[in-house]
């Protein structure tokens, strides 16, 4: 089952790695605006968000649904290959690839907590980011045209949904999956300072996961250099996700004050030196803490004020990843289209609000005792 899994996260991310990396400059080359792009890119983290309302509903993430998100998966890569050329088409096509990456991410999560435990889990998941990193470096060596970036999609995808099916089937011979019914105790408008900071927080990743190839390009980064250092930056993230363990023993929210600041001083280095290659780096090598702790931090710690754990990480992906992501991804878009030496200031002052309210929510807290 480990080999399963981490077969698993390789090729998930290795897909999630041509998506954010590749495909946007695909899109750029084709004569996408930079508008048009960030309306593509925000059909994805809308409907993440949208997905964990509907299982508040009613709705249950079972082997069937599980087994039909992998199906609509499978359709929609071969569809996204075949829509490139038309937006609306394109447009349907992604938020139909967003269904299928959303359904089935949190359903092998639990499976891998449940066969490696919590302090295995991180060594696991590092072949998620292995997948990603040496995706971009072999597709960064192949990259002649919009179709080989397509074609890595499209095959990349249909292997994930096969290690996905096995996944799941040998995991239900094991053990059938039984809901937990948790009355919810998650109250995001009472707790709507911790919320606001965690979702900030992704915001200021739009103008990074949609443009920051666009963006380097266009500042006389070769794209061979671009992807080094998007590789770079996976590469700072596996070291923390492997030693993160004794940051997480410290106050959680202090880290999250400290990721949330860090990561403000990391777009405000890429908007000041956009062609210094050593400041570039040194602004990756920040990706540890502003992705890999920080997504730690903030998931441990809801885990640990809530009751209702799992709702509590479906909100989690929902609101900050959904909405967030979203967001970032239309406002990165306007910005870039009409102010694009601007573009990572403003993610630099998002991150920073995303450190207030949280310095904010911290503050609360410790006042009620």
């Amino acid at each position: 089952m480990n080999i399963l899994l981490s077969s698993f996260y390789f090729f998930y991310f290795g897909v999630v790695g041509i998506y954010i990396i590749f495909m946007p400059k695909v899109l750029a080359t084709l004569g996408y605006s930079a508008q048009d792009i960030g309306v593509i890119f925000a059909a994805s983290p809308l409907v993440r968000f949208i997905l964990p309302m509907l299982f508040i509903r009613g709705l249950e993430l079972n082997t069937k649904m599980f087994n039909s998100a992998l199906v609509v998966l499978s359709l929609s890569a071969i569809s996204f290959y075949f829509s490139v050329y038309n937006f609306y088409t394109l447009l349907l096509s992604n938020i139909a690839l967003g269904i299928g990456l959303s359904l089935i991410m949190p359903y092998v999560e639990v499976i891998s907590l449940k066969h490696v435990g919590k302090e295995h889990y991180g060594k696991i998941r590092l072949f998620g980011s292995l997948g990603f990193v040496l995706v971009a470096l072999v597709l960064v060596k192949v990259l002649s045209s919009e179709q080989t970036a397509l074609l890595f999609l499209l095959v990349l995808t249909q292997i994930t949904v096969v290690v996905a099916f096995f996944v799941v089937y040998f995991s239900d011979k094991k053990e059938p999956k039984k809901p937990d019914k948790i009355s919810s105790d998650i109250s995001v408008l009472s707790d709507y300072k911790l919320w606001i900071g965690l979702t900030l927080m992704q915001v200021s990743f739009g103008a990074f996961y949609n443009f920051f190839t666009i963006y380097e390009t266009a500042h006389g980064i070769s794209m061979q250099t671009t992807i080094y250092l998007w590789s770079f930056g996976v590469l700072a993230e596996i070291v923390m996700l492997y030693f993160q363990g004794a940051f997480l023993k410290n106050n959680l929210l202090l880290l999250l004050q400290l990721t949330t600041f860090i990561t403000s001083l990391r777009w405000f280095l890429v908007f000041m030196f956009p062609e210094n290659l050593i400041v570039l780096y040194f602004s990756q090598s920040l990706h540890a803490f502003s992705f890999a702790l920080f997504h730690s931090s903030a998931i441990a710690y809801l885990y640990d004020i809530y009751k209702h754990k799992a709702l509590a990480q479906q909100f989690f992906s929902g609101i900050t990843y959904g909405l967030g992501g979203l967001s970032g991804a239309l406002l990165s878009g306007f910005i870039y289209e009409h102010y694009p030496e601007y573009l990572f200031l403003s993610s630099a002052f998002i991150a920073f609000g995303a450190f207030v309210f949280v310095s904010l929510w911290r503050k609360e807290r410790e006042h009620l005792g």
